[in-house]
C-alpha cells in the first residue's frame, strides 16, 4: 500500500479517535483531550496517551508511551492490539472498523472464503469482524435506556446495522440492527457471538419472538468485561452484568448468557474469589448452587450477589444507582469494596 493511501486511512481513523480507543483500547479511559491506557496492546495502566482532538501541540490519533518512548498512529495500535504483522491485515482491520470497502487487490485475486457453517464459531468470528463499535449507535442508546451509561472495558460489544434474523427454518430472512457481543475463551479467542436485535426507531429490543440468540461454542466461555484477576464476578445476562458494573466499575465481570452456561464457566488461573451474580428465579438459584459447588471444589471462595427485585438491571432502573451501590456494598467482602468501588461516584 502506498504512502498516500496509508495516510488517508490513518486520517480516517483519527477522525474517529475516541470511538477507536473505546473499541481497541477498552482497558483505558478518557482523560480530557486524551485517552489513557497502559500500552498499545491494551494493557491496563496510564502511561500511554492517545490524542483525541487536534491541537497546536499535535494531531488527533497520535500517541506516545511515556514509559517506553514509543509513539505512532492508530494503525500501529491496530497492529499491536490485534497481534497483526502483515500491513495488509492491519489495513483490512482498519477498514472493517470504518465500514469501508476493501482495497483493490492486484491480480490474481484471492478466491472467496467458503461460507462458514451456520451458527458455527467461524460464522460468529466473521459476524464480529464486520461489526463496528457501539459508540454512537442504536446499541448504545438501547443500553442507555436500560440505565447503563458507563461503558468502559466493553470492547466485547459491537453493532451491526443489518444483522440477519430468520424466525424459523422456512421463514424468509429479515435484517434488523443488532448489538453483537463476542463470546471468548480464557485465552481471548472468539468462540461465539450473542445477538440482541434492536428496534431501528426506538431504544428497545426489536419486536421479534426471539430477539436474543447465541451462536458458536458457548460451553465454558463467556462475554467478558475487564481483564480477569484474582477476583471477578459472573452472571447470566449482558444487561444484568453491565448494570452491576455501574455500581462496581473496576471489578472484572463476565456474562454466561444463560443459567446453564453460567454454571459451566471456566475458571481462570489465579482466581481466588468469585462473586456469583444471581437472578431471582428458580434457574438463577440452580446456577448459583452449581457454580458455587464447582468453585468451592476448585478452592475458590464463592460469594453471592443477589438483587432486591428480579435482576440487577431491574434494581438499577427501578431503585436507582445509589440503592444498587448500597446493596452491592453490603454483600461484598470488605477488602473488595475500596478496591473495586473506590471510583464509583
Amino acid at each position: 500500500m502506498d504512502r498516500e493511501k496509508t495516510s488517508h486511512l490513518a486520517d480516517r481513523l483519527a477522525a474517529e479517535a475516541e470511538a477507536f480507543c473505546r473499541h481497541y483500547l477498552s482497558s483505558g479511559c478518557r482523560a480530557g483531550r486524551y485517552w489513557q491506557v497502559g500500552d498499545a496492546r491494551n494493557t491496563p495502566g496510564r502511561s500511554m496517551y492517545v490524542r483525541l482532538v487536534t491541537t497546536p501541540k499535535g494531531a488527533a490519533g497520535k500517541w506516545t508511551d511515556a514509559a517506553t518512548g514509543e509513539h505512532g498512529d492508530l494503525l500501529d495500535i491496530i497492529r499491536e492490539s490485534r497481534g497483526l504483522r502483515d500491513f495488509r491485515a492491519v489495513a483490512d482491520e482498519a477498514r472493517r472498523f470504518l465500514a469501508m470497502p476493501p482495497a483493490d487487490r492486484p491480480e490474481p485475486r484471492i478466491s472467496r472464503r467458503a461460507p462458514a457453517a451456520q451458527g458455527s464459531p467461524e460464522a460468529a468470528r466473521r459476524l464480529i469482524g464486520i461489526s463496528k463499535s457501539i459508540t454512537g449507535t442504536i446499541a448504545q442508546a438501547y443500553l442507555r435506556e436500560r440505565g447503563i451509561t458507563n461503558l468502559h472495558e466493553t470492547g466485547s460489544l459491537h453493532f451491526h446495522p443489518r444483522c440477519y434474523y430468520r424466525p424459523d427454518d422456512i421463514a424468509p430472512t429479515e435484517t434488523w440492527p443488532a448489538m453483537i457481543a463476542a463470546v471468548t475463551d480464557l485465552d481471548g479467542r472468539i468462540t461465539g457471538a450473542h445477538r440482541t436485535w434492536l428496534d431501528p426507531d426506538r431504544p428497545y429490543k426489536a419486536p421479534l419472538e426471539t430477539p436474543r440468540r447465541a451462536m458458536g461454542d458457548l460451553l465454558g466461555n463467556a462475554v467478558r468485561f475487564g481483564i480477569g484477576t484474582d477476583v471477578m464476578a459472573a452472571g447470566e445476562g449482558i444487561e444484568t452484568v453491565l448494570s452491576l458494573r455501574q455500581a462496581v466499575p473496576r471489578m472484572p465481570m463476565l456474562a454466561g448468557l444463560s443459567a446453564a452456561h453460567l454454571a459451566a464457566i471456566a475458571f481462570p488461573d489465579g482466581l481466588r474469589r468469585l462473586y456469583i451474580v444471581r437472578d431471582n428465579d428458580p434457574a438463577g438459584a440452580g446456577a448459583r448452587d452449581a457454580l458455587a459447588d464447582r468453585a468451592n471444589e476448585a478452592g475458590i471462595e464463592a460469594l453471592v450477589l443477589s438483587p432486591e427485585l428480579d435482576d440487577f438491571n431491574e434494581d438499577l432502573r427501578t431503585l436507582g444507582l445509589p440503592m444498587l451501590r448500597a446493596r452491592a456494598r453490603q454483600q461484598m467482602s470488605f477488602p473488595d469494596v475500596p478496591r473495586f468501588m473506590a471510583h464509583a461516584a
